[in-house]
């Protein structure tokens, strides 16, 4: 794990903040923010439930808005936290817009793209993960346990 500046563990706590209201939506709790020049253009959490989507990640709404926002599609000057690592389609989408700046929290050995060989990201994209991995990883494994509860 690396060490954040303050301002990355400022910005995954309010990612967290997104996980929770998808926790609380009982959706799995993934939360994303994109911050531009110090300031978050977007938040967004999991809706793949909701809208019975399973394109609905955190990181596609948060990408969509982000753009909308900015009134273009190229993220090449953000920087987007995520309290778990994207997957393929989330990483693809984001080689698609350039982010500048990829912080994840929990990594996902199983569906994470840095499990794959494969140079998925823009080559530009500096990549930070196990930011405030504790706080995302037991969020998750707390949701899933008490799904195995009462499924």
């Amino acid at each position: 794990m690396e060490i954040a500046p303050p301002a990355d563990e400022f910005f995954m706590k309010q990612a967290l903040r997104e996980a929770q209201l998808a926790y609380d939506a009982d959706e799995v709790p993934v939360g994303c923010v994109v911050v531009y020049n110090g300031v978050i253009i977007a938040r967004a959490h999991n809706y793949t439930e909701r809208l019975n989507d399973v394109t609905a990640h955190a990181e596609m709404q948060a990408i969509t808005a982000a753009a909308n926002h900015i009134g273009g599609k190229y993220l090449n000057q953000c920087t987007l936290y995520v309290t778990l690592e994207p997957c393929l389609m989330c990483a693809g989408a984001l080689a698609w817009s350039q982010v500048k700046r990829l912080v994840f929290g929990a990594y996902d050995a199983r569906k994470g793209f840095s499990t794959l060989d494969a140079k998925v990201l823009h080559p530009k994209t500096e990549v930070l993960g196990g930011i405030m991995e504790a706080e995302s990883a037991t969020m998750l494994q707390s949701f899933f346990r008490e799904k195995r509860k009462n499924g």
